[in-house]
């Protein structure tokens, strides 16, 4: 029974995923009453330029498909204001309603950066994951590298537990779970190689730019 449970996580090795937006392990809890990773991709934008709830909301829409709702991205705002990570400037306006401006303070970049530079735990969720790599192409290859690794020793787990899963289950597993089964153990494959791939990419233009520096 528990194996099968295991089962409903199969398609990447981070379980359910519908609670993402809700809880996220890599949000530490002292930075501000805000979970999830929403609260970082509006410091990451603010953190490029000013801007105010609607454009932030479009900037993050861009990126990940979905715009977030009024009632989503301004409890968000405000709770960042709050922990005093962004501030807010009314500017007015002559023909329409004043708008809020919100830029991102020195506290607020501190804690973006300790959230990047913070180990994946070894559950971490695809947007967690894709997140952590937006924020290291601003940073040193070295980062972007134990980000990868550490993915990767999350997905040959995932594998390995589906592995397991066919052995135990064995003429017990039905059609539509080992349907299952296999479509997980080909994600993670495809997965597997793509990490492989880049840590390859990211090796060797490490070698090559310190083969320039040697000369």
């Amino acid at each position: 029974m528990q194996m099968r449970k295991g089962l409903l996580a199969i398609g990447h090795p981070i379980g359910d995923m519908s609670n993402l937006e809700q809880s996220d392990p890599c949000c530490p809890p002292d930075c501000c009453d805000m979970r999830g990773l929403l609260t970082f991709q509006i410091l990451w934008e603010l953190d490029r330029e000013e801007m105010n709830g609607q454009q932030i909301a479009e900037k993050i829409a861009q990126r990940r498909g979905t715009k977030p709702t009024p009632g989503t991205i301004y409890p968000a705002l405000h709770a960042l204001l709050k922990d005093d990570l962004v501030t807010v400037e009314v500017v007015p306006h002559p023909s329409k309603p004043p708008r809020k401006v919100y830029t991102i303070t020195e506290a607020g970049r501190q804690a973006l950066e300790e959230w990047d530079a913070r180990p994946p735990p070894s559950s971490i969720g695809l947007r967690s994951f894709i997140m952590h790599l937006i924020l290291a192409g601003d940073s040193a290859q070295a980062g972007l590298a134990a980000h990868l690794r550490q993915r990767r020793e999350s997905v040959v787990a995932h594998h390995s537990d589906l592995e397991q899963a066919v052995e135990e289950l064995g003429e017990q597993v039905s059609s539509g779970e080992r349907a299952a089964i296999e479509y997980g153990l080909a994600i993670a494959s495809a997965e597997l190689a793509w990490l492989e791939g880049k840590l390859g990419q990211l090796s060797t233009e490490t070698g090559t730019k310190l083969s320039k520096k040697g000369t």
